[in-house]
């Protein structure tokens, strides 16, 4: 029986490799359409998010679609962008010998800030750009609590708290 010296270091950089192999193989690599034969890319399009003075700009080039492709939606502060680019090519007729353009549905989502008013977001789409402009939230100021020195008011006693008082704030 021989005696094999472990390296852990060499099992990391092993693990490594086929962590990339996967996650490449899996994003990268287009899949194959059962009835066709011919692969499948995935479509997600590009987007930026651009802050101005008072919005978050967020770009998004969608091109050969239409408003009436697309869909917004705002729930629980997370703002949803998706639709779908239908294939102008459903036969493989015609005289095709590569075809590079993917097709497909698409859905993006990104975390808002808190506060943000949902009902103040506005769309605009233009020449295969949709822009989205959302309004930042106020920035909350700090509030200066104003401090009183001795009993408060003038002529006034001040109450004594009865232990049932302070019984019930101490649980609540």
């Amino acid at each position: 029986m021989a005696l094999i010296r472990w390296e852990p270091a060499r099992e990391l950089g092993t693990i490594q490799s086929e962590m990339n192999r996967l996650f490449n193989s899996f994003f990268d690599t287009p899949t194959v359409a059962a009835r066709t034969g011919s692969p499948i890319r995935r479509w997600v399009p590009a987007l930026d998010v651009v802050e101005s003075d008072g919005y978050f700009v967020l770009r998004a080039d969608l091109p050969g679609l239409s408003e009436a492709d697309v869909n917004i939606e705002v729930d629980d502060n997370v703002l949803t962008i998706s639709g779908e680019r239908k294939s102008e090519h459903d036969e493989r007729t015609g005289g095709y010998h590569r075809v590079e353009r993917s097709s497909g549905s698409f859905r993006r989502s990104l975390v808002l800030p808190e506060g943000v008013d949902a009902d103040a977001i506005t769309a605009t789409f233009d020449k295969g750009v949709l822009e989205v402009s959302v309004p930042k939230p106020e920035q909350r100021q700090p509030q200066k609590v104003q401090i009183s020195v001795g009993s408060g008011a003038a002529g006034s006693e001040p109450q004594a708290i009865e232990p049932a008082d302070v019984s019930e704030n101490a649980t609540a």
